[in-house]
């Protein structure tokens, strides 16, 4: 069985107001992943994914790439253990509290 991982990331750019986190959102479903997509009030994009590893590099190829109209500038990606905590993979508001 693969073990889970987490995936946390932050895009810059142009990446708010071009359907970033709906695309974010279509792909970590495509991969199975669950977690959360929120846009930051620095206009960067904040994802956070569990899963298997290999469905997770694969999420942070298209975050490098994003959506038609977006222009990615940049992805920090931090990789962690799986907290197990999320049921499924959500769009967030701005100003969320985290997990």
């Amino acid at each position: 069985m693969n073990a889970l991982h987490r995936l946390e990331a932050t895009v810059r750019g142009t990446v708010q107001g071009v359907g970033f986190r709906w695309f974010v959102q279509r792909q970590a479903l495509q991969f199975a992943l669950t977690g959360w997509v929120a846009n930051e009030s620095d206009g960067s994009v904040r994802v956070v994914a569990e899963g298997p590893r290999e469905a997770l590099e694969k999420l942070l190829v298209q975050l490098r790439v994003g959506p038609h109209g977006a222009a990615v500038s940049s992805v920090d990606d931090h990789w962690l253990p799986a907290s197990g905590s999320f049921a499924r993979f959500d769009i967030r508001s701005g100003g969320h509290s985290g997990d």
